[in-house]
C-alpha cells in the first residue's frame, strides 16, 4: 500500500512565508488533495481513506479555507491519505496527472509537503456513514 502526505508550508524562520509568495500559496486545497486521490483510484486502489475516513463512490473532499470537510467531519494539515495498492501503480499515476504536476510546482517553489511511501501493509477501516442518498432521486 501507500500513504501519501500532504501539509502546507512551513514559515521561513523569521516567521514570514517565503519571498513573492501570497497565503494562497502556502497552503494545500481541494484540488491538491482530490487530484492524488484520483491518480491513486486510477492505480487500481481497492481501497482509500482520508485521515483514517475510508472513501466510497460518494465521497465528497471538499476544502473550507485550509481545513479538510469529509464526510461531516473537519481536519487540519497534514492531510493523510492512505491506501491499498501498488505503490509503483500510485507513484506512475501521481508523475501522469497534470494536476499533481500543479502541485508539485508549488512544493518545489513554497516548501509545502508532499511525500509518498510505500508501506507493506495498510489497514484501512471500513466505512460507517450512511449509504442512504439524502438528495437525489431517482427521476
Amino acid at each position: 500500500g501507500v500513504e501519501i502526505v500532504l501539509d502546507d508550508a512551513p514559515l521561513t524562520a523569521d516567521g514570514g512565508r517565503p519571498a513573492d509568495a501570497t497565503p494562497d500559496d502556502l497552503v494545500i486545497h481541494q484540488s491538491d488533495v482530490q487530484a492524488v486521490v484520483n491518480a491513486v483510484w486510477a492505480a487500481g486502489a481497492d481501497g482509500v481513506s482520508i485521515m483514517g475516513q475510508r472513501l466510497i463512490a460518494t465521497s465528497a473532499v471538499i476544502c473550507v479555507g485550509n481545513t479538510l470537510l469529509l464526510q461531516g467531519r473537519t481536519y487540519s494539515p497534514p492531510f493523510v491519505v492512505e491506501a491499498i495498492v501498488d505503490a509503483d501503480a500510485v507513484r506512475a499515476e501521481l508523475a501522469a496527472s497534470p494536476q499533481v504536476a500543479v502541485l508539485q510546482q508549488a512544493v518545489a517553489d513554497f516548501g509545502l509537503t508532499f511525500a509518498v511511501e510505500a508501506r507493506p501493509e495498510v489497514q484501512l477501516p471500513a466505512y460507517d456513514g450512511s449509504l442512504d442518498m439524502e438528495y437525489a432521486t431517482a427521476g
